[in-house]
C-alpha cells in the first residue's frame, strides 16, 4: 500500500461526489490532494444513488430542447422553499453550478446529458421545467479501471438484474418487452451478451450506469490526475493552531498519523445517516427509520467540525431526504431494502393505506413528499402499499420485479402479503376491513373516470411523468379488482440527511458565531442542503455536491495562490 506524506496543500477526507469534486477541482488548479476515504470501497453514497444531477441553466440543456433563465429558477425555488431559501447559498449554486459542469467537461472524464423530459417535483409551480435541469452521467465502461475496477463501491442490487447487469428504465423497458418488441429484443440481446463476456473475467457487468458511472468517472478522473486515495483510512479528529484547521489525524493500517494540510481540509463524509445518536437527534421514527446510504456514513465529519467549534444547522423543513423503504428479513438475520422512488407507487392499479385501512396520500408524490405525508399522519407508520395481481406481473411491487419474479418466496419470507380478497387482505394487514374496501372502490371509480379526487394521484405532470403512457385514461389511475391481492409494508426512510455544517457562499463551514473556521471547508452530506430539507427536483443532492465541492477547490486554490 502507498504510504501517504506528512503533508498536502488540500486534505478531503470522503470520496463520493462532493468529495472527488473538490479534489480534482484543486488539483486541476495545481495544487497536492490527497483522498481518505473510511470505507473500504471507492464512491461513498454516490455510487449506490441514482446518479441524477440538478444545474438549472447547464448548457446543455439547449440540445435536449430546453431554455432557462434565473428568473424562473428563482420563481420556483422561492415558491418551493419559502422562507427557508438562503439568497447566498442558492446564488453560489446557480453562478457555479453551469461552470462546474463545463470545467468537469473539460478537465475530467466526468460528462453528462441533459434529460429531454424530466419535470420538477412541483411541476404545477411557477417556473417549474419539464426537462433539461437535471442531467445524468453518461455511461462508463469500467474495463478502463483496470484492476481499480473492484475498489469502486457496487450499486445497489435494486438497479441490477441478473446477478450484476446495473440496468436503467430503457433497459428496464426493453427486457419486459424483449418477446414482443423487435427493437426490445435486440436491446435486450446487447446487453446479456455484454454482460456474459463480462463475467467471465469481472464480478459484475462493466457497463455502469446512474450514480455508478458518476463515481466511477470520478475516480477515474482522480487516477488520471494521480490525486492518492487512501481506502480504510478514518479520519479521527481534526488538528487545529490557533483556531485555524491545520491537518488530520488518520487512523491507518492500525495507526494514527497527523497529515498536515497547507491550504486546508475539506469535509465530505456523507452525512449521518447511518449513526442511531444522531439520527435519533434529528430524525422522526429512528428506531424503525431505514437508511439506504452506506453504513459508514456516521456523521464522522460533521462531528469532528463541531468539535472544532462549528455549528449544525437548525432551521430545516427536515433533516433528511426521504424515501419510503420496504424490508425483506432475510434467512442470516440480515435485511434486504427497496427504496420505492419511482418504480412502483405511480403506476396504474395502486394505493397506499395506513394502519386504519385509509389512503393518506397521493402516491404519485415524490419520494420526499410520501415519506413527509407518513410523517404527518400518525398511523402510516409503517404504512401499506396495495395492488392485485395484474399490477404485480405487470408492474411488480418492491424487490419483486415485473414478469420475472413469482410471488411464492417472497410471501413465505413475510415481505410480500397477500390474501384471495380484499376483505381477507385487510385482514392480514390488521386493518378495518371496510376502510380498506372503500379505499379500493375509491381507486376503481377513479380508475374508470380518469380523475382521483381524493388525493389527486395523476393530477400533475411530475405524477404522469412516472405513470404508464400506455394506460387511459390517466396513466396513474388504474382498478384494484383481480385476485389474489398483495401488499407490502413501507416505512420512513431516506437516501441521505440534509441536516449538517452551517457553510457560507465559498464552501467555508462557519462557527457558532457565523464566522467561517479558517482552513476547513464542507460538501456534500456533511454540509447542510441548500435547499433546507426540502427536495424540489430529482438531483438536487448530487447537483449541490459536485457544485460546492467545485466551489470549495476553487477557494482552495485562490488562496493558496494569494499566499504561496
Amino acid at each position: 500500500m502507498t504510504v501517504p506524506a506528512d503533508r498536502y496543500d488540500v486534505i478531503v477526507i470522503g470520496s463520493g461526489a462532493g468529495g472527488l469534486s473538490a479534489a480534482l477541482t484543486a488539483a486541476v488548479e495545481g495544487l497536492s490532494v490527497a483522498v481518505f476515504e473510511k470505507a473500504e470501497f471507492i464512491g461513498g453514497s454516490t455510487a449506490v444513488s441514482g446518479g441524477a444531477v440538478w444545474i438549472p441553466s447547464n448548457h446543455l440543456m439547449e440540445g435536449a430542447g430546453h431554455e432557462d433563465s434565473r428568473e424562473a429558477v428563482m420563481a420556483y425555488l422561492t415558491a418551493a422553499l419559502g422562507n427557508r431559501l438562503r439568497g447566498d447559498m442558492i446564488a453560489a449554486y446557480l453562478d457555479n453550478g453551469p461552470r462546474m459542469v463545463e470545467f468537469m467537461a473539460a478537465h475530467t472524464e466526468v460528462k453528462f446529458a441533459a434529460r429531454p423530459v424530466s419535470p420538477d417535483y412541483l411541476s404545477e409551480t411557477p417556473g417549474a421545467s419539464m426537462g433539461g435541469r437535471t442531467i445524468d452521467p453518461l455511461p462508463f465502461d469500467a474495463r478502463a479501471l483496470g484492476r481499480n475496477f473492484d475498489k469502486l463501491r457496487p450499486p445497489l442490487h435494486t438497479f441490477m438484474v441478473l446477478g450484476g447487469m446495473m440496468v436503467n428504465t430503457k433497459d428496464i423497458k426493453a427486457l419486459l418487452t424483449a418477446f414482443s418488441k423487435a427493437e426490445s429484443f435486440a436491446h435486450s440481446a446487447r446487453l446479456v451478451l455484454r454482460y456474459a463476456r463480462d463475467r467471465l473475467s469481472h464480478r459484475r457487468g462493466t457497463r455502469l450506469l446512474l450514480g455508478n458511472a458518476l463515481a466511477a468517472r470520478l475516480y477515474k478522473s482522480a487516477l488520471d490526475r494521480n490525486i492518492p486515495i487512501f481506502t480504510k483510512a478514518a479520519a479521527a479528529d481534526l488538528v487545529t493552531d490557533n483556531g485555524r484547521v491545520t491537518g488530520v489525524r488518520i487512523e491507518l493500517d492500525g495507526k494514527v498519523r497527523t497529515i498536515h494540510a497547507r491550504a486546508g481540509v475539506v469535509l465530505a463524509t456523507g452525512g449521518f445517516p447511518a449513526s442511531p445518536t444522531l439520527r435519533g437527534e434529528h430524525m422522526p421514527h429512528a428506531e424503525v427509520h431505514r437508511t439506504m446510504a452506506p453504513q459508514d456514513n456516521r456523521g464522522d465529519g460533521i462531528s469532528m467540525a463541531v468539535r472544532a467549534g462549528a455549528r449544525i444547522e437548525t432551521d430545516n423543513k427536515g433533516a433528511g431526504l426521504w424515501t419510503p423503504v420496504s424490508v425483506m428479513k432475510l434467512p442470516d438475520g440480515g435485511e434486504r431494502l427497496f427504496p420505492h422512488l419511482i418504480i412502483d407507487r405511480q403506476k396504474p392499479g395502486l394505493i397506499a393505506v395506513n394502519q386504519r385501512g385509509k389512503r393518506f396520500v397521493n402516491e404519485a408524490v415524490s419520494y420526499h413528499e410520501f415519506v413527509e405525508a407518513m410523517h404527518a399522519d400518525p398511523d402510516a407508520v409503517p404504512a401499506y402499499l396495495v395492488c392485485d395481481a395484474r399490477f404485480l406481473r405487470r408492474y411488480g411491487l418492491g424487490l419483486v420485479r415485473a414478469k420475472y419474479d413469482r410471488p411464492d418466496p417472497f410471501v413465505r419470507a413475510g415481505y410480500l402479503l397477500t390474501a384471495p380478497t380484499i376483505e381477507g387482505l385487510a385482514d392480514v394487514l390488521k386493518v378495518d376491513r371496510a376502510n380498506l374496501a372503500e379505499a379500493v372502490a375509491g381507486m376503481n371509480e377513479a380508475a374508470r373516470t380518469g380523475v382521483d379526487r381524493v388525493f389527486g394521484k395523476g393530477s400533475t405532470r411530475y405524477n404522469r411523468y412516472l405513470g404508464d403512457p400506455e394506460h387511459q385514461p390517466n396513466p396513474c389511475l388504474g382498478p384494484i379488482e383481480t385476485g389474489p391481492f398483495y401488499a407490502v409494508k413501507v416505512w420512513p426512510g431516506d437516501i441521505g440527511s440534509a441536516t449538517g455544517l452551517r457553510v457560507d457562499d465559498h464552501a467555508r463551514v462557519l462557527d457558532t458565531s457565523g464566522q467561517p473556521i479558517e482552513g476547513l471547508f464542507a460538501c456534500g452530506n456533511d454540509m447542510n442542503s441548500v435547499m433546507a430539507g426540502h427536495y424540489p427536483a430529482a438531483g438536487i443532492t448530487l447537483g449541490p455536491a459536485l457544485t460546492f465541492g467545485y466551489i470549495a477547490g476553487q477557494t482552495l486554490a485562490r488562496a493558496a495562490k494569494s499566499n504561496p
